[in-house]
């Protein structure tokens, strides 16, 4: 019996965050059969000589025209008949982005690159569903040992600003003062002496990130439920 011939693929879940928009994920049209005309994940073969860090990278530029600086494994995918023509096992990397820091530009075996609001995506090629899928649920699951805004973020916000990031990427309400409560427990913001108004209403606390805690408690881990 010959060795078996397994190729190995990576795949991207890129979400973006926008205050309006709320929670999007990248998406590409493919170009090339298999799923010609559907959309799916960016993502690609990985060349012989590269690194799966180094793959997952290029092929989020060659498809899409962006550079994400970080993006964390999620989870390796290997059903046999996932692909069509061949055995492919593909290992997915997923990230959570500021969207309006990209502009997007398809190229190479992608007709085109878009945004999709994270409850109104089409049906996806090959198990990218799934994938997603997975991916949705890492990323909820993170917020609560690991703090997430400080990229996605102003400089300075309102709370009410991190309290709607919070609510779009778990999907449903958290009540604000619970909320507000044990985030500053964490003891990773700074009250500011400004504050900003809009409309009639009181004038909102602006906030920045203390830096150096805010990287230390993210090094470390934390235990946050909401």
């Amino acid at each position: 019996m010959g060795l078996p011939n397994i190729r190995v693929s990576v795949d991207a879940v890129v979400f973006g965050y926008d205050s309006k928009e709320c929670l999007s994920v990248l998406l590409i049209k493919r170009k090339v059969a298999p799923y010609k005309g559907e959309w799916a994940l960016p993502g690609g073969l990985v060349q012989e000589a590269e690194s799966l860090e180094t793959a997952v990278h290029r092929e989020l530029r060659e498809e899409t025209g962006i550079t994400v600086n970080y993006l964390e494994q999620l989870y390796t995918f290997g059903t046999p008949e996932r692909d069509p023509r061949n055995r492919v096992v593909t290992v997915a990397y997923y990230g959570l982005v500021r969207q309006s820091k990209f502009d997007l530009y398809a190229a190479t075996d992608a007709a085109d690159a878009k945004w999709f609001h994270i409850d109104d995506t089409p049906a996806l090629a090959f198990d990218h569903q799934q994938i997603l899928a997975t991916a949705t649920d890492r990323l909820r699951a993170k917020l609560s040992y690991e703090p997430v805004g400080f990229e996605l973020l102003d400089e300075k916000f309102r709370f009410s600003d991190l309290h709607q990031l919070y609510e779009t990427i778990y999907g449903r309400d958290i009540d604000r003062r619970n909320f507000k409560k044990k985030f500053l427990q964490l003891d990773i913001l700074e009250e500011l002496p400004e504050k900003v108004s809009e409309g009639r209403g009181r004038p909102s606390a602006l906030f920045k990130f203390d830096q150096k805690k805010y990287f230390a408690l993210k090094e470390r881990g934390m235990l946050f439920q909401v």
